[in-house]
């Protein structure tokens, strides 16, 4: 079982993509959809799969990738006071990411307003935590994994980007879907091996290894981050975990792409485009230190 959350009902699956799917399908009624942000991952960089459960994605406002709080009651209140509101989809659960799509982080405040919102009208607050080591390791990070388990109906903690093989450990930490272990089956879900996913999940677990990981993840980051500013880059935000998103121009992307890998996110204008760059469990010193040298070639020329 994993630590802090040894009271909750936890399973394992396979993706991210396949543990979202599953969550708010099981959790949904069939008249009810998920809110996020219109950047969330659900809502764009899941290939309709909500959607294609049964359930529609209701979007609102991105904020640097977050969900305000106040635009998250409004939308409620005026699902409710919408005399037609039988006749619509019923906003049934707030899905949000933790560490966002942009690497940028809910306060604990901000967490603790959803939830406040989610008991106000009897919804399901659920996080997604792919990228949860990276959230908890930030060093502006003021969320802990016990709040996360507090404040949230189910979240996930991802395995991949921290440098396991497969697995998230998905945490129903109030009431569980009936027959949870049938619905995975449903969904062609359903491991014959999945004790395999828990050994991972037990040696990340295991002095405090998943943790170290994604404090080494964000210290490059920092490096990473420091190492653009001196070249002067300009930043589209100022992430705190271990996705960095800077604005290049076409030109540069293309020549910077010679040599490193350069993540596309966005157009940014015309001429520029908002790239990437991401550390993880495998990046190095030697890797910082390469692209140190890259990027002073790349300055002289």
């Amino acid at each position: 079982m994993l630590p802090y959350v040894t009271k909750y009902l936890e399973t394992f699956l396979s993706g991210g993509t396949q543990t979202n799917q599953i969550v708010i399908n099981s959790m949904l009624q069939s008249y009810e959809g998920v809110v996020a942000a219109e950047t969330g991952h659900v809502s764009v960089h899941e290939a309709g799969a909500i959607e294609f459960s049964g359930h529609k994605v209701l979007t609102i406002p991105s904020h640097l990738g977050k969900i305000d709080v106040a635009e998250l009651s409004q939308y409620v209140e005026n699902f409710y006071n919408d005399g037609n509101h039988e006749h619509m989809v019923f906003p049934g659960m707030v899905y949000i990411s933790q560490p966002t799509e942009y690497g940028t982080l809910y306060t604990l405040d901000e967490l603790t307003g959803i939830r406040e919102i989610c008991d106000k009208h009897q919804i399901h607050f659920f996080i997604d935590g792919a990228r949860l080591g990276y959230g908890l390791a930030s060093r502006d990070a003021d969320v802990t994994l016990q709040d996360i388990a507090r404040l949230s109906d189910v979240f996930y903690i991802g395995s991949t980007k921290i440098g396991a093989l497969i697995g998230e450990a998905v945490v129903f930490t109030k009431e569980t879907p009936s027959h949870f272990v049938t619905r995975i089956k449903q969904h062609g879900a359903l491991l014959a091996k999945g004790r395999l996913l828990g050994i991972q999940f037990s040696e990340l677990f295991t002095n405090d290894l998943y943790m170290s990981i994604s404090r080494h993840a964000i210290d490059m980051a920092e490096q990473v981050k420091e190492l653009l500013h001196e070249y002067n880059s300009k930043f589209y935000l100022e992430s705190p975990t271990n996705q960095l998103f800077v604005i290049l121009h076409n030109d540069d992307v293309k020549r910077l792409s010679e040599h490193v890998r350069v993540g596309f996110w966005e157009s940014y204008d015309a001429d520029h485009t908002v790239v990437r760059f991401a550390t993880s469990w495998s990046t190095t010193q030697a890797h910082i230190d390469e692209f140190r040298i890259i990027l002073g070639d790349f300055g002289n020329k």
